[in-house]
């Protein structure tokens, strides 16, 4: 990321892989409830459509949370949270923690890079981490979209079962299940959530704005975060609609959009859109701030451990 000075000493590639993976982690735990609504907010029409009229309904991301803690209680807010913590270590660590050395891959070492390079690293990464981590999200989706109204209605017993299950029931593809539009989603995620905060926090630097510290990375990441939900929501939709579908119920992922145009209209598509804001711009806020953080105290350890003295 930008901001360093010259007189730092910039954290090796080591460094920003695992404080990625630290930081998505402690976000997550932060704003998992609200991710778990924007899941049932998401996958409510479809739910209406296959169970009928006694299905439940949520309004409003508290009137779900709310509606959860009531019918199946406060730990429902966290089903899946094993997944999505496996997810994100193995997730954010790639996307996020690769993304400057991808970077100066485009830029052949240059620490000058424009919004063309900016952009391919950010899809490069986006990419590449859905190679690693679509099982953890196939089944951190499937936790938090089922109902679960005592042990009789569980789907799935665990995190170790879920896969089990997925791969006897629906093969080991099962497992990468809409990995096409999540490849798709997460590219548009990293370019709108990483240059975004690239970006700004540049401006904010180059113009004495802030210093390189806590505000900066504050406000860079609510912005980040506000227009990633924007550009990304749409996809991410039919990504969770899909991936929870059963076999067979969409073709692809485009007959699952065409299906909920067709039968939804075009509002189908933000979906959830008010907990995801809240969700992403959270999340961002708490990433990037931590990941900041994380970077330097490590960046300081290994400079104690290498020079002692």
């Amino acid at each position: 990321m930008v901001g360093m000075k010259p007189t730092d000493v910039a954290p090796s590639a080591t460094i920003k892989f695992f404080g990625a993976g630290t930081a998505a982690c402690l976000a997550d735990l932060v704003t998992f409830p609200l991710d778990t609504a924007k899941v049932r907010l998401q996958i409510q029409g479809e739910c209406k459509q296959g169970q009928g009229t006694n299905a439940v309904k949520y309004k409003g991301v508290f009137g779900t949370i709310t509606t959860m803690v009531r019918t199946e209680g406060p730990r429902s807010l966290y089903n899946g949270l094993v997944a999505g913590l496996q997810r994100q270590m193995s997730f954010a660590s790639v996307r996020i923690g690769l993304y400057d050395s991808i970077k100066l891959f485009y830029t052949r070492g240059s620490e000058n890079a424009g919004i063309v390079a900016r952009l391919m690293a950010g899809c490069t990464t986006g990419a590449m981490a859905v190679a690693f981590a679509q099982p953890t999200d196939v089944v951190k989706v499937r936790f938090q979209a089922q109902v679960r109204l005592g042990d009789s209605g569980r789907k799935y017993n665990s995190t170790l079962d879920a896969y089990r299950t997925i791969a006897r029931d629906e093969g080991v593809r099962g497992l990468w299940k809409g990995c096409m539009p999540n490849i798709t989603r997460n590219a548009i995620v990293n370019c709108a959530e990483l240059v975004t905060y690239d970006l700004i926090k540049e401006l904010i630097l180059k113009y004495d704005l802030m210093t390189d510290d806590l505000p900066c990375h504050f406000t860079a990441a609510f912005n980040a975060g506000f227009c990633t939900t924007v550009v990304a929501s749409p996809v991410d939709v039919v990504k969770t609609r899909f991936m929870n579908s059963g076999a067979g119920q969409y073709r692809s992922a485009v007959h699952c959009a065409l299906t909920m145009l067709r039968k939804e209209g075009s509002t189908a598509f933000y979906k959830g859109f008010v907990p995801s804001f809240l969700r992403l711009g959270s999340w961002n806020i708490v990433m990037f701030v931590s990941y900041e953080q994380i970077k330097r105290a490590m960046t300081r350890a290994q400079q104690s451990w290498e020079s002692p003295f």
